[in-house]
């Protein structure tokens, strides 16, 4: 189920450039495409877990050593949950289960300069252990 929600007035080009920004994140993840998830990023964006900070430069090495879900025919189960859109801010939950974990993401992005980028990525592996 995707829940969108937008202020009064925010127009839907924002909403659709933002989706794009998600989708191209699930394309870089599942194919260890470095350089497309570089580009959806904010160059001070940090990735948070419980117990864990990283900053984009060490995950992005992180993404180009590990071997892709695509080298492993994994199938493709990545879901947009929901968007929420004020004025040039956004949270994106989304579904990205991932080799053996089942993780929630928040991204959080903000439109500078026109361009819409992900600024901060929260997530957590919601398996049940």
């Amino acid at each position: 189920m995707k829940h969108i929600q937008t202020a009064p007035g925010e127009a839907k080009s924002d909403f659709n450039a933002i989706e794009d920004i998600l989708y191209s994140y699930f394309d870089g993840l599942y194919h260890g495409d470095v350089a497309k998830l570089d580009s959806i990023f904010h160059t001070d964006a940090w990735l948070k877990a419980p117990g864990t900070r990283r900053s984009l430069i060490q995950w992005l090495k992180d993404v180009a050593e590990r071997t892709t879900p695509a080298e492993l025919n994994e199938p493709i189960a990545f879901k947009i949950l929901a968007i929420d859109v004020v004025q040039d801010q956004a949270m994106a939950k989304i579904h990205c289960p991932l080799f053996d974990f089942n993780y929630i993401d928040f991204l959080g992005l903000l439109k500078e300069e026109g361009k819409w980028q992900i600024v901060n990525k929260m997530y957590s592996d919601i398996r049940v252990k």
